[in-house]
């Protein structure tokens, strides 16, 4: 039992000599930019990726890419409040916590906007002889 002690102070010592030099935000942020990144992509199904979803009259979903920070986190809470009604959002926003809606609105404030190209509404032929 003594020597797993020893051990584990050790091997808490040589952390603290890795890290040295880097504030604990630092630390965190490099494994919340992967929990981040990893929720950013579930969104893409419907916002698509990155945040640049195709814009079409059947479903209007918004492109969150370069998005104002302050206006994602309002619309998510609204969602997560129930106070804006969604087919699907307010389930999505109540799974997250604060502090995630807002580093989701830091990435997706930061990625850039691409615009979609959309092909021309084509008309049929009627005669279908």
């Amino acid at each position: 039992m003594h020597k797993q002690l020893i051990a584990c102070f050790i091997l808490i010592s040589s952390a603290s000599f890795a890290t040295k030099g880097l504030a604990a935000e630092d630390i965190v942020l490099s494994t919340s930019n992967t929990h981040i990144r990893t929720l950013a992509a579930s969104c893409a199904a419907c916002h698509g990726s990155n945040g640049n979803a195709v814009q079409c009259n059947i479903n209007n979903n918004a492109v969150l890419a370069g998005i104002n920070k302050n206006y994602f986190v309002a619309q998510m809470l609204a969602f997560r409040n129930g106070e804006r009604t969604a087919t699907v959002m307010h389930r999505h926003a109540k799974g997250l916590q604060v502090e995630e809606i807002n580093q989701l609105a830091d990435y997706f404030s930061a990625q850039k906007p691409i615009p979609a190209i959309s092909p021309k509404p084509q008309s049929l032929g009627v005669n279908h002889d």
